[in-house]
């Protein structure tokens, strides 16, 4: 009897360690067939400035190579050309006028996220993923923006950077690396002495340990249009390119690290820039060099390579797409951007032909809230604060590149009279086909007020859905403030 029951004991054991072991099996098996994801952001990276996307000086060969491998964007948008304000959108799915995330976090500006904010990595935790940080974060606070793993390393050395990562790279579990360089933007001291001396974009004369310099003759750089042509401009972009050189070589370095650990084709990479190239008339804007941005994906799950793309795409999206990629469910009514997964390896869709933007603050003097519907081919800019002067950021009004234009009281700043820089109507509307450069605006032609009022019309329903405070402004309904009571 002892013996018999003994034996039935040791099969219920076995049963149960049969079926937990099958359990692990069958868990190991789900979280392999998850894809890893790294995400690339790098700092103030215009178009202006990339191989793949036509500038035939600047030498980015490990980029090129992803763009070759995979998709590029052409209408590929930021929602807000400011760093902070910007990545709290690529990491939360929603615009920062609804999260609380107006403008930068650091130091006196101290904007910061609303707390019950469900972000990007946390999501990714709770579904399994290894989730790890390197280099810039700028958003707050950290336990919406929490990530498992904080790695160190100097943040204009993505060499560096990309060795400092090898743990996560060879992670059991299905990893996602946020890796966000310092480069390109504007290095100390922002305010140069002399005046004239070329911000440095965090070059060093001594170079940075493993990587190679690549410098730049500022007789070569392409302006881009919206820049004067002059000395100052070129020796800045000559540092500039410099920068995203730079980058280039760590990039390169992570893919080739990638490669060796085997996961390469399991692994989806994304890159993209948080904002337009840190000059006047770019970053801080909402014209077009401020907010329509490089984005390049390669997805070893999908056929596309060399895929150029033209949907209109958001970095509101990017979080929706990113949980897509991964597998994971999620509740589309949280998230204010849509998943653009599943158009990838196609070059125009329909109902991707829409996107929106808003700035509020870049630093906390800098009020001057934006807003912008860009609709097929037309696009709509509401200045809200139009009766002020717009406010520079600190370093770009220190640049070398404005100053030798205002201390020279030059009527243009490009192919803009500075006094339109500084002091800009309250709608500006543009048939983008016809003037890319934004330099004709339409809003106060009488041909154009259907366009306008069906533009207006979208802007109202944008604000409305993304319970935008500054949607007060149209009509000043006290309604909207809320009732000024915590309850």
């Amino acid at each position: 009897m002892k013996n018999q029951t003994l034996k039935i004991f040791l099969v219920l054991i076995s049963f149960i360690l049969f079926n937990c072991n099958n359990n692990q099996k069958k868990e190991v098996k789900t979280q392999t067939d998850k894809p890893n994801i790294i995400l690339f952001v790098s700092d103030d990276h215009g178009l202006d400035a990339l191989g793949a996307y036509g500038n035939p000086v600047i030498k980015t060969p490990n980029l090129d190579k992803l763009a070759a491998e995979g998709t590029k964007f052409t209408n590929a948008y930021c929602t807000s050309a400011s760093c902070a304000a910007s990545r709290s959108v690529i990491l939360s799915g929603q615009f920062g006028h609804a999260t609380g995330s107006y403008g930068h976090v650091h130091d006196y500006h101290h904007f910061s996220t609303y707390d019950n904010v469900k972000s990007l990595p946390v999501l990714l935790e709770k579904a399994g993923y290894e989730t790890a940080r390197i280099g810039k974060y700028h958003v707050a606070p950290e336990k919406v923006y929490h990530f498992n793993t904080v790695l160190k390393a100097d943040p204009r050395n993505t060499v560096e950077m990309a060795e400092a990562s090898a743990g996560v790279l060879k992670s059991d579990k299905p990893f996602f690396l946020y890796f966000c360089t310092d480069d390109p933007h504007r290095g100390n001291p922002f305010t140069p002495d002399p005046w004239n001396a070329p911000n440095t974009f965090g070059n060093k004369k001594e170079g940075y340990k493993d990587v190679n310099q690549v410098v730049y003759n500022p007789k070569d750089v392409l302006v881009p249009a919206f820049l004067p042509d002059t000395k100052e401009s070129r020796e800045e972009i000559a540092q500039y390119y410099q920068s995203i050189s730079r980058i280039d070589q760590g990039f390169g370095k992570l893919m080739n690290m990638l490669q060796e650990t085997g996961k390469a084709k399991n692994t989806i990479v994304i890159y993209i820039s948080d904002n337009g190239m840190a000059f006047p008339g770019a970053k801080t804007t909402v014209h077009e060099p401020g907010i329509k941005l490089p984005c390049i994906i390669k997805d070893p799950t999908k056929s596309a390579k060399g895929t150029t793309n033209n949907s209109m795409i958001s970095w509101v999206d990017l979080t929706p797409t990113i949980l897509d990629m991964a597998k994971v469910s999620y509740n589309k009514d949280e998230f204010h951007g849509k998943s653009f997964n599943n158009i990838i390896e196609k070059e125009d869709v329909e109902n991707f032909n829409e996107i929106y933007a808003s700035h509020t603050f870049h630093e906390i003097t800098m009020y001057y809230p934006m807003r912008v519907v860009r609709s097929k081919n037309y696009k709509l800019i509401w200045n809200i604060a139009y009766q002020l002067e717009y406010p520079f950021a600190s370093d770009l009004w220190a640049a070398s590149t404005w100053q030798a234009e205002y201390r020279a009281k030059k009527e243009y700043f490009g192919p803009k009279k500075i006094k339109d820089y500084l002091f800009r109507p309250e709608f500006e509307l543009y048939d983008l086909e016809k003037d890319a450069n934004e330099l004709n605006n339409l809003a106060t032609n009488k041909e154009f007020e259907v366009i306008l009022e069906m533009m207006k019309t979208k802007m109202k329903k944008f604000q409305t859905e993304t319970k935008d405070p500054w949607m007060i402004m149209w009509s000043h309904d006290a309604s909207l403030q809320g009732s000024g009571v915590n309850l």
